[in-house]
Protein backbone atom coordinates (compact mmCIF):
# COMPACT_ATOMS: atom_id res chain seq x y z
CA UNK A 1 0.00 0.00 0.00
CA UNK A 2 1.48 3.47 -1.14
CA UNK A 3 1.10 6.12 1.63
CA UNK A 4 0.48 9.34 -0.19
CA UNK A 5 1.29 11.31 3.34
CA UNK A 6 4.94 9.84 3.22
CA UNK A 7 5.76 10.61 -0.57
CA UNK A 8 9.84 11.01 0.41
CA UNK A 9 9.54 7.12 1.96
CA UNK A 10 7.45 5.72 -0.99
CA UNK A 11 10.62 8.08 -3.21
CA UNK A 12 13.59 5.99 -0.86
CA UNK A 13 11.16 2.67 -0.94
CA UNK A 14 11.06 2.96 -5.03
CA UNK A 15 14.14 3.98 -5.19
CA UNK A 16 16.65 2.11 -2.67
CA UNK A 17 15.06 -0.85 -1.51
CA UNK A 18 13.25 -2.16 -5.35
CA UNK A 19 15.16 -0.13 -7.52
CA UNK A 20 18.89 -1.05 -5.93
CA UNK A 21 18.36 -3.72 -3.48
CA UNK A 22 16.02 -6.04 -5.11
CA UNK A 23 18.22 -5.91 -7.99
CA UNK A 24 21.23 -6.57 -7.12
CA UNK A 25 22.51 -9.92 -9.11
CA UNK A 26 24.42 -11.53 -6.37
CA UNK A 27 21.03 -13.14 -5.73
CA UNK A 28 18.17 -14.01 -7.27
CA UNK A 29 14.63 -12.16 -6.46
CA UNK A 30 13.62 -15.99 -5.66
CA UNK A 31 16.14 -16.00 -3.00
CA UNK A 32 15.66 -12.30 -1.48
CA UNK A 33 12.06 -13.48 -1.08
CA UNK A 34 12.92 -15.96 1.28
CA UNK A 35 15.54 -14.45 3.08
CA UNK A 36 12.57 -11.41 3.44
CA UNK A 37 10.15 -13.79 4.11
CA UNK A 38 11.93 -15.44 6.88
CA UNK A 39 13.15 -11.65 8.14
CA UNK A 40 9.12 -10.66 8.64
CA UNK A 41 8.04 -13.68 10.25
CA UNK A 42 11.28 -13.51 12.68
CA UNK A 43 10.22 -10.10 13.58
CA UNK A 44 6.48 -10.39 13.35
CA UNK A 45 5.90 -7.13 11.05
CA UNK A 46 2.59 -9.08 9.67
CA UNK A 47 1.97 -6.12 7.33
CA UNK A 48 4.78 -6.35 5.04
CA UNK A 49 5.08 -10.39 5.48
CA UNK A 50 1.55 -10.11 3.89
CA UNK A 51 2.87 -8.56 0.61
CA UNK A 52 6.25 -10.35 0.99
CA UNK A 53 4.62 -13.67 0.64
CA UNK A 54 2.96 -12.38 -2.58
CA UNK A 55 5.77 -10.77 -3.78
CA UNK A 56 7.56 -14.47 -3.13
CA UNK A 57 5.08 -16.38 -5.08
CA UNK A 58 5.27 -13.86 -7.82
CA UNK A 59 9.04 -14.28 -7.43
CA UNK A 60 8.64 -18.09 -8.43
CA UNK A 61 8.34 -19.20 -4.52
CA UNK A 62 5.73 -22.20 -3.95
CA UNK A 63 2.75 -22.26 -1.39
CA UNK A 64 4.16 -24.95 0.25
CA UNK A 65 7.60 -23.36 0.02
CA UNK A 66 6.60 -20.84 1.66
CA UNK A 67 4.86 -23.00 4.56
CA UNK A 68 7.86 -24.82 4.71
CA UNK A 69 9.85 -21.31 5.81
CA UNK A 70 6.89 -20.43 7.98
CA UNK A 71 6.97 -24.08 9.48
CA UNK A 72 11.05 -23.90 9.58
CA UNK A 73 11.42 -20.98 11.49
CA UNK A 74 8.95 -22.24 14.77
CA UNK A 75 12.31 -23.36 16.00
CA UNK A 76 14.26 -20.52 15.29
CA UNK A 77 11.54 -17.44 15.55
CA UNK A 78 9.10 -19.26 18.09
CA UNK A 79 6.08 -20.55 18.09
CA UNK A 80 4.00 -17.74 18.10
CA UNK A 81 5.58 -15.91 15.70
CA UNK A 82 5.26 -19.00 12.95
CA UNK A 83 1.27 -19.73 13.93
CA UNK A 84 0.98 -15.71 13.41
CA UNK A 85 2.68 -16.02 10.10
CA UNK A 86 0.33 -19.20 9.05
CA UNK A 87 -2.53 -16.79 9.15
CA UNK A 88 -1.37 -14.63 7.29
CA UNK A 89 0.02 -16.67 4.26
CA UNK A 90 -3.21 -18.40 4.25
CA UNK A 91 -5.01 -14.70 4.28
CA UNK A 92 -2.77 -14.04 1.23
CA UNK A 93 -3.49 -17.36 -0.29
CA UNK A 94 -7.56 -17.09 0.07
CA UNK A 95 -7.05 -13.07 -1.75
CA UNK A 96 -5.04 -14.53 -4.63
CA UNK A 97 -7.80 -17.84 -5.02
CA UNK A 98 -10.75 -15.28 -5.22
CA UNK A 99 -9.07 -13.24 -8.18
CA UNK A 100 -8.88 -16.36 -9.54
Amino acid sequence: RINPHFPKLVEMTHQYVYGDLWERKELSKRDRSIVTIAALVALGWEDQLKSHIGRGLTNGLSRTEVNEIITHLSMYAGWPAAMTASHVAVDVYEEQDKKG
